[in-house]
């Protein structure tokens, strides 16, 4: 039997078109954020994380590492103006928050949470892995948003994929109907924890520094990954302009000064698949990290994605 590795689908890297005409009657507009928050929360970080500018009809809000507050309620409290909780799904430290405007609960024909544990002790200290999910059709449009978080450290790459891999037969496979049609859009978010391999610290900083970490992305894991054809096959991506991630000291911009002195890696990614191109257009309008949030060893990324349904 002939090496199919070759012939897979990998990552496609999308570029961004910074121009979204939102208004009430436009195609489906989504905004996704994803943060490993470290156990640490404050009110001005959540006000921070949602933004003042809310252009879009969902908000998902994907969370690792969340502390013992009441994390739905800061959030609502952030958004009481313009948006209503339609779901949640929550695995301790691992979280998933959907959010439409106002009366967009009128929209939706199917909602369901499911999740997967990815063993370990992790839940004894709340630092949970695995992954929570949010099946929703919106509007005629199915749709799944999936917030992961996966094993640490950079040796555990067979691992990850092994946990992506069960993560994607798993979730929903119990409600599974042979008659039901697939999610028309998926979309993962969280602490993948893939970092940077080949390159030691301080090399990787200092092309960081110059505003040269475009030229660390063939040394990202994930990628290579998606490459090798082991993860993420037909799944889109913006491209990483922003900087790593990960890690950084708390209360600051700048990377990781103990005595560990981590290589910084994207650790924090937002990811879509479209089920079928030929039926939906999807257009990135952003993919950034939020710089400005200091409370966590992790930056927050959040993506602007807007969709067009061919009737």
């Amino acid at each position: 039997m002939k090496n199919e590795i070759g012939i897979h689908e990998g990552i496609k890297t999308v570029g961004v078109d910074n121009y979204c005409d939102f208004s009430s009657s436009s195609d489906l507009c989504i905004c996704v954020v994803t943060w490993n928050m470290n156990g640490q929360v404050s009110y001005e970080d959540i006000e921070e994380l949602v933004g003042r500018d809310r252009k879009f009809h969902l908000l998902v809000v994907g969370l690792q590492e969340a502390p013992r507050n009441n994390i739905s309620r800061l959030l609502q409290a952030a958004l009481v103006e313009s948006h209503i909780l339609l779901g949640k799904a929550i695995m301790q430290s691992v979280q998933l928050y959907v959010f439409g405007l106002k009366n967009s609960e009128l929209f939706i024909k199917e909602l369901k949470m499911d999740k997967y544990a990815a063993g370990g002790c992790g839940g004894l200290i709340r630092r949970k892995k695995g992954a929570v999910a949010i099946r929703i059709n919106y509007n005629g449009t199915l749709m799944v948003f999936i917030s992961c978080h996966l094993s640490a450290h950079t040796r555990n790459v067979e691992e990850r994929n092994s946990q992506f891999r069960n993560i994607s037969d798993s979730l929903f496979s119990k409600i599974w109907n042979p008659f039901s049609r697939p999610a028309q859009i998926t979309i993962w978010l969280g602490d993948l924890n893939y970092r940077l391999q080949g390159i030691n610290a301080f090399p990787a900083r200092s092309l960081i520094q110059e505003n040269l970490h475009k030229l660390l992305t063939g040394k990202d894991q994930l990628l290579q990954e998606a490459e090798r054809g082991q993860i993420f096959s037909g799944y889109c991506e913006g491209t990483l302009a922003f900087k790593p991630t990960y890690k950084y000291d708390i209360g600051s911009n700048s990377y990781d000064t103990s005595n560990k002195v981590r290589v910084p890696s994207w650790t924090d990614r937002i990811l879509f698949k479209i089920e079928d191109v030929d039926k939906i257009n999807a257009t990135l309008h952003s993919y950034e990290s939020i710089d400005t949030i200091h409370s966590s060893d992790h930056k927050p990324v959040k993506a602007h994605l807007c969709i067009q349904v061919n009737k």
